[in-house]
């Protein structure tokens, strides 16, 4: 039985843990290959993005792969490789290597950031089709709800 032939009542008995497990899994999905159609995968965005002063990087300082691991812990995936996807990124002179095996924004790498970041609304245009603002608003903060049911933080 899909979730289209369930009764409101036999949906509202559903566990929250297993829609947003789906949920989340599609979501990804359909994120990252957009992506790639783009030429570009998901981790080494993050990385661009954790490297550049004008994003996440408070500083815009070099880290080091570990350092990096550690900053995207919330949102890293398992089968995500580091390692791989800034060697992409060295060979492409988004980014730089140095001496201590930090690695460093170029100004090439800010560009293409900036230039990967433009496809961003695209994507979600694509995942919000059919919900409206209001909706999705009182989908975050049921989920938030959930979240802190569960004693958890929002982040």
């Amino acid at each position: 039985m899909t979730t289209q032939q369930m009764s409101d009542a036999e949906l509202a008995g559903q566990p929250a843990a297993y829609w947003t497990g789906v949920a989340y899994e599609a979501l990804i999905a359909f994120t990252r290959a957009r992506q790639l159609e783009k030429g570009y995968t998901q981790p080494q965005f993050w990385l661009l993005r954790n490297l550049s002063v004008n994003d996440i990087s408070p500083d815009g300082r070099g880290m080091t792969l570990p350092e990096l691991r550690e900053a995207m812990s919330l949102y890293i995936r398992p089968e995500d490789d580091l390692a791989e996807a800034s060697a992409v990124l060295v060979e492409r002179g988004w980014l730089r290597r140095d001496d201590e095996d930090r690695l460093w924004l170029t100004e090439e790498g800010e560009r293409a950031r900036v230039d990967l970041a433009r496809s961003a609304p695209a994507i979600r245009a694509a995942l919000h089709e059919g919900i409206d603002d209001a909706d999705y608003v009182t989908t975050v903060k049921v989920l938030g709800q959930l979240i802190r049911n569960a004693g958890g933080t929002m982040p």
